[in-house]
């Protein structure tokens, strides 16, 4: 069962960015599509991702994604649940914890860091296993799963140590990443 407020904000995430009219979206997730993504990847989407993507399924942004590094993901296309990209994009939190802790970070909170980097991998594993699960949004931007919840940030993970909120929930997130501010500062404005 879905949260009818988590509905709401999924359709005015949506509403937000077929208005800006700059993204290409097609028809919404069905059902049938929510149920083979998420038995593919063993996850549930949060009530305001999930109707946000009923409500239409952007896949491309025209010169945000016209870079082909993987910097530039842009928005995951969910009806292509075994292309390669989509399955890097889906795991790249978890890739990119294990590889900063491979090089010496290691979370506030999960005690001594072991010295032996095999030991420090496999503690590393099993503590990530139990971290919330994140899914994209759009590139390295990132929604907890989980049916029945709805509001959360969406954050830029590119690394355990960049991690930063893009948006304060997913509407509030769409105006941050594709509207462009209106500045009001004269000279200072034709050099943004």
């Amino acid at each position: 069962m879905t949260n009818g407020a988590g509905v709401a904000l999924g359709i005015e995430a949506a509403r937000r960015l077929a208005k800006l009219d700059l993204v290409d979206i097609q028809p919404g997730l069905t059902d049938a599509e929510f149920v083979s993504i998420e038995r593919r990847f063993g996850f549930e989407f949060a009530d305001d991702h999930r109707a946000f993507l009923a409500a239409g399924l952007p896949v491309w942004t025209p010169g945000h994604d016209d870079h082909p590094d993987k910097a530039s993901w842009g928005w995951p296309n969910w009806r292509q649940l075994d292309s390669t990209s989509l399955q890097e994009q889906v795991d790249w939190p978890l890739t990119a914890a294990l590889d900063d802790i491979q090089h010496g970070e290691w979370p506030p909170g999960w005690g001594n860091r072991p010295h032996d980097l095999v030991r420090r991998m496999a503690k590393a594993k099993r503590l990530l296993a139990n971290v919330p699960r994140m899914v994209p949004v759009y590139a390295h931007r990132y929604l907890p799963v989980g049916r029945g919840s709805f509001g959360h940030p969406v954050l830029s993970i590119h690394r355990l140590t960049d991690t930063i909120v893009y948006g304060h929930d997913l509407a509030h997130y769409i105006d941050q990443e594709f509207r462009e501010p209106r500045v009001t500062v004269a000279f200072w404005r034709d050099y943004l």
